[in-house]
């Protein structure tokens, strides 16, 4: 089932009765915020199913394994979006399902009025390499690199 956004959810909720609280719930469970689809969970069935392993994924990220398993644990919470969006990046994510995980995460998404967020944001639809090819790539339009672990690169 594909998840629908607020919109659709509301318009669904208009014409549902209380009696129908349980079908409502049952039936957009894709949709709803809830441990079951949490950012954890969305992260590593995408991974699962791009066939990676946490393990790549985290050296890719250039993030160490234990902080990133940490992290997708729900153990260790990070106020730093570029690490999130560097996980996003490394685990192969589209923009959209970046958006998605930055939601889930409560990050603010990337914003495409924000210059460095619109750089991005391209990267994410175009994929030009690694890590450190955005990272270059967002040096040489004057911007701050991907931070990792909370750490000033």
């Amino acid at each position: 089932m594909q998840e629908k956004d607020t919109g659709e959810l509301e318009k669904v909720l208009k014409n549902t009765h209380l009696s129908d609280y349980q079908a409502y719930v049952r039936d957009n469970s894709d949709s709803m915020l809830s441990d079951a689809n949490s950012f954890y969970v969305m992260i590593k069935d995408r991974i699962a199913a791009k066939k990676m392993t946490l393990q790549r994924v985290f050296l890719n990220a250039d993030i160490s394994e234990r902080y990133g398993y940490k992290l997708l644990s729900g153990q260790k919470h990070t106020q730093q979006r570029d690490v999130i969006l560097r996980i996003c990046y490394a685990a192969e994510l589209s923009l959209t399902e970046t958006q998605r995980a930055l939601k889930k995460y409560e990050m603010p998404e990337l914003y495409a009025k924000d210059p460095r967020d619109a750089l991005l944001m391209i990267a994410f639809n175009e994929r030009p390499g690694s890590i450190i090819d955005v990272n270059t790539m967002l040096k040489e339009n004057g911007f701050e690199p991907l931070r990792n672990s909370g750490a000033q690169n």
